[in-house]
């Protein structure tokens, strides 16, 4: 299988680069490419790229993420998150392939405290989150041989994220105020990047569709820091505030923008039984991630 990997500099990118290669030859880009267009603002140059390589697969971790900017900015948002999925979409029908795009709970309004499934009621609370669902919609249209997982609350070693952060303003800070009302699974990218090499092996037409990909369990913003910072004092990281230093705020504490969604679960149950997948728990990526950051700072 030839596969064609956009946004293989991202902490999603990053972790493909190395699940995909086992499935098949990878061609990875980056948004500055020297060969190949890895822009996703620039249309031309994307579809050319497909022309070019005619993949057997498109795999799309590339993304506008820029929650809160993309109030202000929303062209620039819908460039990538919309109008270039459209474009990826139509090249991957007209040679056959397949798509593998990446999206997320903020397709979601937030509401109650059930699980999101994949048939429930998308209604985007901003910017960001409707132009994520344009891009889902304008695959599903386009691209009959496609795949659509949503994620949720993404961390890895590579990349900005929240969990980094927490542990960056821990070792700098005596006391941190974290918010205690959004609920999520925090979610590995290297666990969706297996996930996806996974489905890539099982590919078939009926397979098609959206599903939802996270970790197993759930937490809140808060629960997440307190958890990492527990973490962080088993494996040695130097910190002022410990978890006990951890004090929950309610959202309205920290104005944005860009609403969030108060509740980002995600059921995946449709993903588990079609695929025949286990999803470990959030607990073991934070872990994992904590321990890799912490061999890497004494390295």
């Amino acid at each position: 299988m030839n596969i064609l990997l956009f946004g293989a500099d991202g902490q999603l990118g990053w972790q493909l680069r190395r699940s995909l290669c086992v499935v098949g030859d990878v061609t990875a880009l980056t948004r500055p490419s020297d060969t190949y267009c890895g822009d996703l603002a620039d249309e031309a140059g994307i579809a050319r790229t497909v022309r070019e390589l005619r993949p057997d697969a498109i795999v799309n971790a590339a993304a506008y993420t820029a929650v809160d900017r993309a109030e202000s900015e929303p062209d620039a948002a819908f460039a990538v998150n919309h109008r270039a999925c459209e474009v990826l979409a139509a090249e991957a029908e007209r040679i056959g392939a397949w798509v593998v795009h990446y999206s997320t709970e903020y397709v979601f309004d937030g509401s109650g405290a059930a699980p999101w499934r994949e048939s429930d009621n998308a209604a985007p609370l901003n910017a960001y989150g409707r132009s994520k669902l344009a891009g889902e919609q304008a695959i599903a249209r386009a691209c009959p041989r496609h795949l659509i997982l949503r994620t949720s609350w993404l961390f890895d070693t590579w990349g900005d994220n929240f969990l980094k952060w927490v542990l960056g303003a821990a070792a700098q800070r005596p006391a941190l105020d974290i918010v205690d009302d959004q609920y999520g699974a925090p979610t590995r990218a290297a666990m969706v990047a297996d996930a996806t090499a996974h489905l890539l092996r099982a590919l078939r037409p009926e397979l098609a569709g959206t599903y939802h990909v996270a970790a197993a369990g759930e937490t809140s913003r808060h629960g997440l820091a307190v958890f990492a910072l527990q973490c962080a004092q088993r494996h040695g990281l130097g910190l002022q505030a410990g978890p006990a230093s951890i004090r929950p705020v309610p959202s309205s504490a920290f104005p944005r923008p860009a609403a969030r969604p108060a509740n980002s679960r995600l059921d995946t149950r449709l993903l588990r039984e079609t695929f025949g997948l286990a999803l470990p728990y959030w607990h073991q990526g934070v872990e994992a991630v904590v321990a890799e950051l912490a061999a890497a700072r004494r390295a």
